[in-house]
């Protein structure tokens, strides 16, 4: 997040707006701006940009007021812990359900409850994991199994600090169980292979975009649907190919109000109808626009939705239990990510 340093000219002129207002000579309406933050994960910079803008006009034309919303990005995980840490946020849109279950946890800034207060227990859209590859895809890489072979590099974020790296390590593993009969022995010995595959651990899903495309590192990026067209975009669709595997994983990208921060603040009126607004046909089409799967489909162009295609989902609470227990088994302190890097990544 960007720290503003207000210069001293610039605090001279803001003394002397106030005191032309309080002459009468400045409406003092005119200086009153009300300002937002949205607390974010890597991948959405380019998605909010727009979301941020449209609501902002939405606002203005609704109440005559207007708003400023800025946003800060980084891997969820450590997006979390700064609000934990106090970065008064007004609302969270984090990568993954257990970095809000912690702030609530953690700080009490918000509700235990926090998925019972919005719409689709607060999923304005979902996404999946799918495979960026060099042009050719010289490692034929097709499937999870793929990234477990001795000859193919797995570029991959750190789950301890990125959203998107749980929900690779997830989906490896959720791949596994359900292949190998449900042993989830075997399933833990699956991701371990994919992990003495990975040279590199970022902190986040976007520095992983970057060792990929940029630096050349790696065979075969495992990231989110929005990520890998984004790249054929910025970098050519004559470098990479995106490879969609028979089987991915349901990603869940919650937001929550942050209660005890609009409250200290005075933007709860404002904050609510961010929230709300993501769940708008407006903002649902933005979502598809920037290749996220919105909760609405009917709100989208046909032509976005025609770039994701359907695969077979799961759930992984389905298959491992609630996000407490999730998180706890694989990404606490002694789990099971904790596991394999001490076995010899």
């Amino acid at each position: 997040m960007t720290v503003q340093h207000v210069s001293r000219p610039i605090r001279s002129l803001r003394r002397l707006a106030c005191a032309l207002a309080l002459a009468g000579l400045v409406p003092a309406g005119a200086l009153a701006q009300t300002a937002m933050l949205n607390v974010s994960y890597d991948p959405t910079r380019e998605l909010y940009r727009d979301i941020n803008a449209a609501f902002a006009a939405d606002w203005k034309a609704k109440t005559g007021e207007d708003l400023t919303v800025r946003a800060s990005h980084g891997g969820s995980g450590a997006q979390a812990r700064t609000v934990i840490d106090g970065v008064p946020a007004d609302v969270v849109t984090l990568g993954i359900p257990s970095d809000i279950d912690a702030i609530a946890r953690l700080s009490r800034k918000i509700p235990a409850d926090w998925r019972t207060k919005l719409p689709n227990e607060g999923l304005p859209y979902t996404s999946t994991v799918v495979f960026l590859v060099r042009k050719g895809n010289p490692k034929a890489v097709k499937d999870w199994s793929d990234l477990a072979k001795p000859d193919v590099k797995v570029i991959t974020p750190n789950p301890k600090t990125s959203a998107g790296g749980r929900w690779n390590f997830l989906a490896a593993w959720g791949y596994a169980y359900e292949r190998d009969g449900k042993d989830a022995g075997k399933a833990d010995a699956f991701v371990g292979q994919i992990y003495k595959n990975v040279p590199v651990l970022d902190t986040g899903a976007r520095g992983s975009t970057v060792t990929f495309a940029q630096r050349g590192l790696g065979d075969v990026l495992p990231t989110w649907e929005n990520e890998a067209f984004l790249v054929l975009q910025e970098f050519g669709a004559d470098k990479f190919d995106i490879v969609i595997p028979p089987v991915s994983i349901y990603a869940e990208p919650p937001v929550a109000l942050v209660d005890a921060n609009v409250d200290a603040k005075g933007t709860r009126k404002q904050a609510e109808a961010y929230l709300q607004f993501l769940f708008s046909d407006q903002a649902q089409a933005i979502f598809a626009k920037h290749r996220y799967r919105p909760i609405k489909r009917e709100a989208a162009d046909p032509k976005d939705l025609a770039l994701l295609p359907e695969i077979k989902l799961f759930k992984i609470e389905d298959l491992q239990g609630d996000w407490d227990t999730i998180q706890k088994k694989n990404f606490d302190n002694g789990g099971l990510f904790d596991q394999l890097s001490r076995a010899g990544r």
